[in-house]
């Protein structure tokens, strides 16, 4: 895996099972090594696919904003 150049966040959306957090730990502590702040995002049922279903886009657009850092909650989650 190689990380773009000028990479300074990478956000990482993956399943609670074992092999989510595998990868999570794996991805994160890759970034890491790289000097990229790696972002675990957390879907607030089972997984995201159950929150876009379940809850809506405005809710889980809602719910990550919470998650991102801020100037990226602000690009890429506003409308318009």
């Amino acid at each position: 895996l190689t990380f773009p150049p000028g990479c300074r966040r990478l956000y990482i959306a993956a399943d609670a099972d074992a092999a989510g957090r595998h990868g999570i730990e794996r991805l994160s502590q890759r970034a890491g090594e790289a000097g990229i702040l790696a972002i675990v995002l957390r879907p607030q049922l089972g997984d995201f696919n159950d929150d876009l279903r379940h809850l809506g886009p405005t809710h889980l657009a809602t719910w990550l904003s919470d998650q991102l850092a801020p100037e990226d909650a602000r690009q890429f989650l506003t409308s318009g």
